[in-house]
């Protein structure tokens, strides 16, 4: 009695630790699957999937590559778009919405896909009732938009994100002139390829220089421009350009260009000012 006791204690033990070690395993096989720090600010961990600008894992491509990625070839809600400024239909906003952005120490990264400038807590743009916290701006060039088929150099994205989850996009449209100067200091530090964030302490940066001084808008509801290209997100595109130099330009193009997403079709979508 006493051995069948012991033996059936011995394999009740190993059963148990066999248990226990399993979900580890499991857990360290998968923990590297994820790519996170996406541009548009997905946290939902879906980008698993190898994507570029470019080849067999291109835009055109974006929707084959993971079920997660469906949106990219059957969304009906896409971005980018082209913005046709007099189409009939087609509203320009008034200045509704309130920025309040704090200075905050340069926070800069190359993900592979852009430059990215992560934002400390505390800054934020609302409208309509509704609070949006800026998480991080980047940069596409040439231009994710276009105006009346033209394409800029560079287009900049200011991403928020609301306390239910839900994007707001800020698109600036970029033309070569006047060096930026609310931009000099981060470009010293442009990361040339990919490289993990990195924070300057002595310097900081404020998105609210960087905006143009008119705050009009094309306002349509899009989807992330990268994958998993999620939709529902709220675009805020900017009548007013902003400018680089030609050097500060070609800093970016050296380490990220080409990096546009094609336009998407309209599908029926209106432009339309805040209600």
């Amino acid at each position: 009695m006493f051995k069948l006791d012991y033996f059936a204690t011995v394999i009740a033990i190993a059963a148990i630790v066999a248990l226990s070690l399993w979900p580890l395993k499991s857990h360290g096989e998968g923990e590297h699957e994820e790519e996170h720090a996406e541009e548009h600010g997905d946290a939902g961990g879906h980008a698993t999937a190898h994507w570029s600008y470019g080849g067999a894992d291109g835009p055109e491509h974006w929707g084959d590559l993971s079920a997660d990625f469906v949106a990219c070839s059957a969304g009906r809600m896409q971005s980018p778009i082209d913005i046709a400024s007099a189409a009939t239909g087609l509203a320009v906003g008034a200045p509704a919405y309130e920025i309040a952005y704090q200075d905050v120490p340069l926070s800069i990264l190359h993900n592979g896909h852009t430059v990215q400038l992560n934002y400390a807590p505390g800054s934020s743009m609302s409208i309509e009732d509704q609070q949006y916290d800026l998480l991080q701006f980047h940069f596409h060039a040439p231009s994710e938009h276009t105006v009346d088929g033209k394409a800029f150099p560079m287009e900049a994205h200011f991403v928020h994100k609301d306390s239910h989850g839900g994007l707001a996009v800020i698109g600036v449209m970029i033309e070569e002139g006047a060096a930026n100067a609310a931009l000099a200091e981060s470009w010293a530090h442009l990361p040339a390829h990919q490289a993990a964030e990195t924070t300057v302490a002595d310097v900081s940066v404020n998105a609210g220089a960087i905006l143009p001084l008119d705050g009009s808008y094309h306002h349509y509801k899009g989807s992330l421009t990268t994958p998993p290209c999620s939709e529902g997100v709220r675009w805020f595109v900017l009548s007013q350009p902003i400018s680089m130099s030609a050097e500060q330009i070609q800093m970016f193009e050296a380490a990220a260009a080409p990096n546009a997403r094609p336009v998407q079709p309209l599908n029926s979508r209106l432009m339309i000012g805040p209600s």
